[in-house]
């Protein structure tokens, strides 16, 4: 059994336990639930944009803890002040030791900036959820999904207003993949099998295979400035980083560094 395998294993039971306690009405009478999302691929496309989607992550199944001690609010308030396009928030507990609070708090103290629910996404459940929490776009991973998954989960998110990150690793992925209702393809350095690698090769190599029209993003493996600079005259607009920053002591401070260096 991969690690991708175990993490869907414990979700299916995570998200029948939810639907237990929290029904979908529930969660459409939240606060934020008629809140008129923002759009993180407009961000991404906006002039001067930074293309920095930072990440919030306490800990990862290949690395284990990276910083159990970082503030959500503070870490994502400076996270924007420091020029991030959008902000990638885990709400995996038992993998990545993230919560659902994390990303209501991240929405409190960000209320323009793009918010993505990092998780694995396989019950449209879980939409209504990132759409109760405060997200404005959710991640749909090819590798988990089968094609009719990938095609009902992002219809849904649609219609409830979410952008959809489809992420992607291999050319199989984006070959079986409807993308009519995918605004943003990201494409996942490393291996979600066993959190391998630690290059952006998989970026290089996929960007001609993935729709002209679709958004591009590179997503992990990314440490260096040049690294983004690269990726930007391939055609990238956007890259997701959330190791680099968050083992330092000072997520927002290393962004702010980074960024002078990409600009």
């Amino acid at each position: 059994m991969t690690i991708l395998d175990q993490i869907i294993e414990n979700k299916k039971i995570e998200i029948a336990r939810a639907k237990e306690k929290v029904t979908v009405e529930e969660l459409k009478s939240s606060v934020y639930f008629q809140r008129e999302t923002i759009s993180l691929k407009s961000a991404l496309l906006a002039e001067n944009s930074t293309g920095i989607i930072s990440e919030y992550k306490r800990k990862s199944p290949s690395k284990g803890d990276i910083n159990v001690g970082a503030g959500i609010a503070e870490t994502t308030l400076g996270y924007t002040k420091a020029g991030a396009a959008g902000i990638s928030v885990l709400t995996d507990t038992v993998f990545f030791g993230g919560f659902k609070e994390d990303l209501l708090i991240a929405r409190e103290n960000n209320p323009t900036t793009p918010l993505l629910r990092k998780d694995f996404m396989i019950d449209e459940y879980q939409l209504y959820e990132a759409k109760a929490w405060g997200a404005d776009v959710i991640l749909l991973i090819a590798a988990n999904l089968e094609s009719s998954e990938i095609e009902s989960l992002s219809k849904k998110a649609h219609e409830l207003g979410l952008e959809v990150l489809l992420e992607v690793h291999d050319q199989a992925e984006i070959d079986k993949s409807p993308m009519q209702n995918v605004d943003i393809v990201g494409v996942n350095n490393r291996n979600l099998k066993n959190f391998a690698e630690n290059n952006v090769n998989a970026s290089i190599e996929l960007y001609d295979f993935i729709p002209k029209e679709k958004v591009k993003i590179s997503e992990s493996c990314i440490s260096h400035p040049d690294t983004v600079k690269q990726l930007r005259e391939i055609g990238y607009k956007g890259f997701l980083m959330g190791e680099n920053f968050m083992k330092t002591s000072n997520p927002a401070k290393a962004l702010e560094e980074f960024v002078e260096l990409i600009i």
